[in-house]
């Protein structure tokens, strides 16, 4: 994988410039992706912020209401479908074009590379008029989506089923391959935390990026690359 990524970054560093490309560089796996990936953050969102919570007092019996068996029914049928997405973009990465890499590998030892986060930087901050245009995602793009929104994606995905783990039994194919989290926080507790944490940093990142769209098609017509 690394070699292959180099290699495919090489291509994005060799492509021209002087212009920016727009929605040709996203393919429809990607963007295919992109969207089902997007609503599956927002109902893990929306359910993992009730579940850690709760919800309202129901009247009645208890044995009469399901409403938060039907929250938690949709937070993991949602987090299936995240996790299993990302398992696909990965394997896309490695046979889709020269731009599916960028996400997961970042050149950090490079100093070009910093040069141009920083002109992204002075971008976003309204301190130069023009940026500098790229093929592909800008750096500032391609780091925050590494950090913010890969690892805590992976992340989320390993304390998730670690903690479906516990509800499913020692003899499930989940606590086999992630109850190795709880060598790590021994209290369960902690990982429903850090897990719950991870929400909020999602969120914002999801915050960030609309915010990022919305003034790339505004002042910059055709430089969006979702």
């Amino acid at each position: 994988m690394p070699n292959r990524a180099r290699k495919l970054l090489a291509a994005v560093d060799a492509a021209p410039t002087e212009r920016c490309i727009g929605g040709g560089i996203a393919c429809a796996p990607v963007r295919l992706w992109h969207w089902v990936n997007a609503a599956a953050i927002l109902i893990l969102s929306l359910t993992g912020y009730l579940i850690g919570t709760a919800t309202p007092a129901m009247s009645g019996e208890a044995t009469d209401n399901f409403l938060f068996g039907y929250i938690r029914f949709a937070h993991l049928s949602a987090g299936y479908v995240l996790s299993i997405g990302f398992l696909l973009r990965i394997y896309w990465a490695l046979k889709g074009n020269a731009h599916a890499m960028q996400i997961f590998w970042v050149p950090l030892w490079r100093s070009c590379f910093w040069r141009e986060v920083y002109q992204e930087i002075r971008s976003y901050a309204f301190l130069t008029v023009e940026p500098e245009r790229r093929v592909g995602r800008n750096r500032l793009a391609q780091l925050a989506m590494f950090f913010m929104f890969t690892q805590t994606i992976t992340f989320m995905v390993v304390t998730g089923f670690a903690l479906y783990g516990q509800g499913a039994g020692t003899d499930s194919w989940q606590y086999k391959l992630f109850s190795w989290v709880f060598s790590i926080w021994p209290n369960s507790q902690d990982v429903h935390t850090w897990h719950h944490l991870g929400l909020w940093v999602i969120v914002t990142f999801a915050l960030v990026h609309i915010y990022a769209v919305i003034r790339e098609d505004t002042c910059r017509p055709g430089a969006s690359d979702l």
